[in-house]
């Protein structure tokens, strides 16, 4: 079962979200929150909080499933609203300044348990 959350309208441009989301995207979920919280990017801390709130709802789907099971399977970045605002400018101009928002989608996903694999016997040749 898949668990979803999202974070609408987060107040910083899609473009730089997205090279947060490009590092974490296929990542174990434990492993992702580890290397967020080293990472000093401003969008590191809302998408820490993204995906322990998609944890949160995994293991309320599935109520035996571990965080440690969990993969980012799907993470999307895309543009919010966008505030427009102006600045005024010489001669009684203004200029347009463009504040953009991000709508960010993260998907987990249960890792499949893989049996472990029977070795193989070589041979013994005569």
């Amino acid at each position: 079962m898949d668990a979803i959350a999202s974070l609408k309208n987060y107040r910083q441009a899609p473009r730089k979200v997205r090279l947060v989301a490009d590092l974490v995207r296929g990542k174990r979920a434990e492993h992702a929150l580890a290397l967020l919280s080293m990472l000093p990017k401003r969008a590191s801390d809302p998408m820490a909080k993204l995906i322990k709130s998609a944890i949160a709802n995994a293991q309320n789907l599935n109520e035996g499933s571990a965080a440690a099971d969990l993969v980012i399977s799907k993470i999307e970045v895309n543009g919010g609203i966008v505030f427009k605002r102006s600045m005024p400018r010489a001669r009684g101009r203004a200029s347009a300044i463009k504040k953009k928002t991000s709508l960010i989608t993260l998907t987990l996903t249960s890792m499949p348990h893989k049996a472990p694999k029977a070795k193989k016997v070589a041979a013994a040749k005569n």
